[in-house]
């Protein structure tokens, strides 16, 4: 689309219509302000893919007009992108409050990218370009160091949440009630407000209540705990440790990015009691009742380590018939099944497992619910208001609150991402799209994997593979030995003989017949495909992905 000169532009590379994979762009003339870099993990369909990030052809293309990325925390959601965005487009400077700051660098540490222009903000850091400015204001969220960013323009004022809820009990410091009050006050003209509690009705529980959940547990049982909470819940790592500080329990850690968010958190003065830690050797030596187990797992993931201890192929520890289990978590959608099975083995091993219900508050969420929504929204008193962060059914109820709180309907945009709004002199109107796809990170590959790719992967995983592997003499026409046929996923070997001769005999068939016209190995390669895949197809009704592999070998060669 065409972009006008003095008009300020406002769009999602990733975030809108899907709870993750956070990306905002907000230009104005040679200038552009990124918000957030975030991933989403993939799903089941997405087979051998580790996440999911922007499509970032539009920061290419506007390398040279880009100012800054701001980061509003350090949820991966948020920041998981980072180190991809940084090997593909140049970002002269990264801004980002300190615990997000301190998990961005160990993330590129990880992965050997090196980087000097990230900076810690505050709640009181201003920074000023030509023609933009931006400042932020203190969020409740379950990480440390949580912000809103507002972004000023010469077409007017855009307020971000970022990921937020209204909490007059944290754990950590209270939002910036007021500040958000004195910028609605001063005229805020866009509010973009997180939407992925938008579905709740009420108010979302404080993590103190948690807290109490929590005390009352650990005074019921003597035996063992083990807890399984988000390692990016710095606010629940922390009361947990207190937790387990007042009740003489140590603490042994499993999963990778629970230690690295405790190592980091410790360094940055959030969780205190570093000597509470012990090795998971030294937990299986001490009583039951001084021990509590943290770990990775809530969503049910097949390696995470509460799957394993369920499964009893964990190394370092075993269940024991009267350990507790908590998950102080909730279901993120898509994973209910995965998390019912690792209950069901928990149960089946006689085990007391407590997750979070009506009757047991071990988990409260990070956003905010209707309640604190519109509160947001009275807050801030925008002109216009954009929900971000969410599945379209979240945007959309989100944007019917926004009504009901007297934003005009047509003030409110439920946009996709790439759809583009554009804000002159206080007055936004939609103004096109731009591309706004997604990039398949494969390992170190970024956007290597195609769809077409994507496609075989799950050819393979319904259907399988057959392989034809043929010698021949291209110079005398012949075909040296009966083609090897040679099957993965495909059927199990030794109950289908018969099906392989024939399919054996088949493609001998067909390199006959093209031999005999002096055709390509192309043709000859296509013409088994075509004659397997209608046999195959025919008789199975399965569609494997069929492989022939051909070698000239020429007869009168002696060795």
């Amino acid at each position: 689309m065409k972009f006008n000169k003095n008009e300020t532009y406002i769009f999602a590379l990733g975030g809108l219509g899907e709870v993750g994979k956070n990306m905002y762009v907000f230009m104005h003339n040679d200038e552009i302000i990124i918000t957030d870099a975030g991933v989403i993990f993939p799903g089941s369909e997405l087979m051998g893919i580790d996440y999911v990030i922007p499509d970032v052809t539009f920061l290419k293309q506007n390398e040279s007009k880009i100012k800054g990325l701001f980061i509003t925390h350090g949820h991966e959601d948020h920041i998981g992108g980072v180190p991809f965005l940084l090997s593909e487009v140049n970002i002269p400077a990264i801004y980002a409050p300190n615990q997000a700051a301190a998990l961005i660098r160990k993330k590129l540490e990880d992965r050997k990218i090196k980087y000097n222009d990230l900076f810690v903000y505050n709640e009181n850091s201003v920074y000023k370009f030509k023609e933009m400015w931006v400042e932020f204001y203190r969020t409740t969220h379950s990480i440390p160091d949580s912000h809103g960013i507002v972004i000023h323009t010469p077409d007017g004022v855009i307020m971000t949440t970022g990921d937020f809820k209204f909490d007059l009990t944290p754990i950590g410091p209270m939002a910036d009630i007021w500040k958000i009050a004195r910028l609605g006050s001063s005229g805020v003209t866009l509010l973009l407000s997180d939407s992925t509690n938008a579905m709740n009705g009420g108010i979302s529980n404080s993590e103190s209540k948690v807290d109490n959940a929590l005390e009352e547990l650990f005074n019921k049982h003597d035996s063992r705990i083990i807890i399984a909470t988000f390692a990016s819940n710095i606010y629940r790592l922390k009361h947990i440790v207190d937790t387990c500080k007042r009740h003489g329990r140590k603490i042994a850690v499993f999963g990778r990015s629970m230690e690295n968010n405790i190592e980091i958190s410790i360094e940055g003065g959030y969780i205190k009691h570093k000597e509470i830690f012990i090795t998971p050797e030294e937990a299986t030596s001490l009583p039951s009742n001084k021990v509590c187990l943290l770990c990775t797992g809530t969503q049910g993931e097949p390696l995470a380590a509460l799957s394993r201890l369920a499964n009893g192929t964990f190394r370092h520890i075993k269940l024991r018939s009267d350990d507790v289990v908590v998950f102080s978590s909730s279901a993120i959608p898509g994973n209910a099944l995965g998390i019912s099975r690792t209950i069901n083995k928990l149960y089946l091993k006689g085990i007391t497992v407590y997750t979070n219900t009506s009757l047991s508050d071990i988990h409260a969420s990070g956003h905010a619910n209707e309640e604190e929504l519109k509160w947001m929204i009275r807050l801030a008193k925008p002109k216009y208001f954009m929900p971000f962060h969410g599945e379209y059914r979240m945007l959309k109820r989100h944007a019917d609150i926004a009504i009901r709180c007297d934003i005009p309907a047509e003030n409110t945009f439920v946009l996709s991402n790439g759809d583009v709004l554009s804000m002159k002199k206080g007055v936004i109107k939609k103004a096109g799209h731009i591309l706004a796809g997604e990039t398949y990170v494969d390992g170190n590959r970024i956007g290597e994997v195609s769809n077409l790719v994507m496609k075989d992967r799950k050819i393979m995983a319904n259907d399988g593979i057959v392989v034809m592997i043929a010698n021949i003499d291209a110079q005398n026409k012949q075909l040296l030995a009966n083609p090897n046929i040679i099957t993965r996923g495909f059927v199990l070997v030794n109950d289908n003989l018969d099906l392989l001769k024939k399919l054996e005999f088949i493609s001998k068939e067909a390199i006959m017949n093209k031999i005999k016209t002096g055709a390509s190995y192309a043709d000859i390669k296509l013409e088994v495909i075509n004659n397997l895949s209608s046999y195959i197809n025919l008789h199975t009704g399965r569609k494997p992905i069929i492989l022939p592999v051909i070698m000239s070998i020429k007869k009168d060669v002696k060795i």
